[in-house]
């Protein structure tokens, strides 16, 4: 009884000396204690609390922020939200797998159609510069089918004209005028008939599958002449798949022993490899990394320059007999039309992978081509492949994976490493804590508990 005295005693000396609460103060407060007194009896938390004259206490203040806390700790680990970045994450990278797969297939099922259908044309009709500047032609239908897909795709759509200058800024920020026109496309276009060029005549001498496992090589010509013109990066693992490069053209040069034909095609195949390298070194270099938009506008040029400067070459070739044709109703428009059309396709599709997915796949469908014309080479023209041109095929191919890799790819492996490592040493620890508790249930199972002395 003395002691409850006391505290009483106490608590009204700790009443008198607080400061005397306002109006509204005591309303609120009187107010909350009727609560407090409807819910039950108070902790001793909340008395302390009203004893010791707390700003902004009301009964119940402790319980309430200990549920806020609760509620902010709950929404802090609620995965609510991760998951759904999770998820959208995951989702934007099964879309680019996806997008990848179907370009890959439709890269290199495109690329070996156009290799196939110049070798069937071969049989009747041997124009290959005619071939090249037909279909060279068909690039002016590039930027028409990007602004047929942004009508189709986009939310704000624009004009043609408006579409027209926009992509046209890749030329500078005046556009396209005469003279850029001739400076800039007459260069790039020249090194395009070069490329498909040089490429259809090797097809007049080798297979299809060494044209296209040779023309693989202009990977490594992209970073050798990188690296000396544009200063890129110096990569050893590039070094070396250059070196695989060079490797596979000799083999595949010394496969029929240097024999003029095998001679001729592979030095006209690692020429078509070479410009198409040079082409995209000097593309890099002059008119930077352009969007699709401008790609495609760029590519129209082209297509256009073509038809104006270089329509003048087949027509002397044809005057002169080097590549003549009886009529105009005798040329296989099929053939030609169905090259001109894949050839079109390849270079959408490469354009077009670089935004829907990653540009790595993109390689891996060109490098894909190779099997791809082996097998038709093989089943539907009965081609035997010997040893030498396998094993070249094979390392050129190698050395062209081995280009895609990124410039951080050892440190990437280490820390792979690493973690492998990681989860062998945390198996481990965990394997023999298990042993452990394993054996001493045994132990207290048989009666050998060890009891400590006091």
């Amino acid at each position: 009884m003395r002691r409850l005295s006391d505290i009483s005693l106490h608590l009204n000396q700790l009443k008198y000396l607080s400061p005397s609460p306002s109006e509204d103060q005591q309303c609120s407060r009187s107010f909350m204690d009727v609560k407090a007194a409807s819910n039950g009896v108070s902790t001793i938390e909340d008395r302390i609390l009203r004893i010791t004259g707390y700003y902004g206490y009301y009964p119940g203040y402790s319980s309430h922020k200990r549920e806020e806390a609760s509620e902010n700790r709950t929404e802090n680990l609620n995965p609510d939200n991760n998951v759904k970045t999770r998820c959208q994450t995951c989702t934007s990278a099964l879309l680019k797998i996806f997008w990848g797969f179907l370009i890959i297939l439709s890269v290199s099922s495109s690329w070996v159609g156009t290799t196939q259908i110049v070798k069937v044309t071969y049989k009747n009709f041997h124009c290959p510069f005619f071939m090249t500047w037909f279909s060279t032609n068909w690039n002016i239908m590039f930027f028409p089918v990007y602004y047929s897909g942004h009508l189709a795709t986009a939310q704000e759509k624009q004009t043609a004209i408006k579409k027209f200058r926009e992509c046209s800024r890749i030329f500078g920020e005046d556009g396209l005028t005469l003279r850029l026109f001739l400076k800039r496309t007459a260069p790039f276009s020249i090194l395009w008939t070069l490329t498909n060029y040089l490429y259809l005549l090797a097809l007049k001498k080798l297979t299809a599958t060494d044209v296209s496992a040779l023309f693989c090589c202009n990977k490594a010509f992209v970073f050798l002449l990188s690296w000396i013109v544009l200063k890129d990066k110096f990569m050893g693992v590039r070094i070396v798949a250059a070196i695989m490069a060079i490797t596979g053209i000799v083999m595949m040069a010394y496969a029929d022993g240097f024999h003029g034909d095998s001679i001729i095609g592979v030095a006209l195949a690692v020429g078509s490899a070479s410009t198409s390298a040079l082409y995209k070194v000097l593309f890099k270099m002059f008119l930077g990394s352009a969007n699709f938009g401008e790609a495609a506008y760029f590519i129209s040029t082209l297509g256009f320059f073509n038809l104006i400067f270089i329509s003048s070459a087949p027509v002397i070739l044809y005057f002169t007999k080097v590549e003549y044709w009886s009529s105009f109703s005798a040329l296989p428009w099929g053939y030609l039309c169905g090259i001109a059309g894949l050839w079109l396709a390849f270079s959408i599709l490469v354009n077009v992978g670089v935004v829907l997915t990653y540009p790595i796949l993109i390689s891996i469908g060109t490098v894909l081509s190779v099997p791809g014309n082996a097998a038709v080479d093989l089943l539907k023209h009965e081609v035997i492949f010997s040893v030498v041109r396998l094993a070249a095929t094979t390392i050129i191919c190698v050395g062209f994976l081995l280009m895609l890799l990124p410039e951080e790819w050892d440190e990437i492996t280490l820390r792979f490493i690493n973690r492998l490592k990681e989860k062998k040493n945390e198996e481990q620890t965990e394997d023999v804590t298990e042993s452990s508790v394993h054996t001493r249930s045994r132990s207290r199972a048989n009666g050998t508990v060890s009891i400590p002395l006091a």
